[in-house]
């Protein structure tokens, strides 16, 4: 199932993200920080890290439209980043529900360097369609 979410999400297999597991309750996914991902001195461009977590969050919101819904869409996003991401290094997204409502469902998501230290948190907004 994991596959057939991230194939409706082209932009998601451009920038590399790879689905390690997605429910109603959290989304997880890793990205891997490669040269053209990079700003001046490799560090990880923060469009990376935003779209990496717009992606999961997304997906999450995705996995909790109530019946009839058409789809949703990111209506607000707030970065806060925190410290880089080197070339080589891997990211680790994780996407939790803050509150899922008929209309709009909440998501924060938490970036990490795999193994070392947070990276991001992000809190997006999904108006459901």
């Amino acid at each position: 199932m994991t596959a057939d979410l991230l194939a409706r999400m082209p932009f998601a297999g451009t920038l590399g993200i790879e689905l390690e597991s997605a429910d109603a309750d959290c989304v997880r996914a890793r990205l891997t920080v490669r040269a053209e991902l990079c700003t001046a001195g490799g560090i990880a461009h923060g469009g990376v890290l935003m779209s990496l977590a717009d992606s999961v969050g997304a997906l999450g919101a995705y996995l909790n439209l109530p019946e009839g819904a058409r789809g949703t869409t990111t209506i607000e996003s707030k970065t806060n980043f925190l410290s880089g991401a080197s070339q080589g290094q891997v990211l680790v997204a994780e996407a939790r529900p803050v509150r899922v409502g008929r209309r709009l469902s909440v998501w924060q998501t938490r970036i990490d360097v795999e193994g070392g230290e947070q990276v991001a948190l992000i809190t997006q907004s999904q108006l459901v369609l």
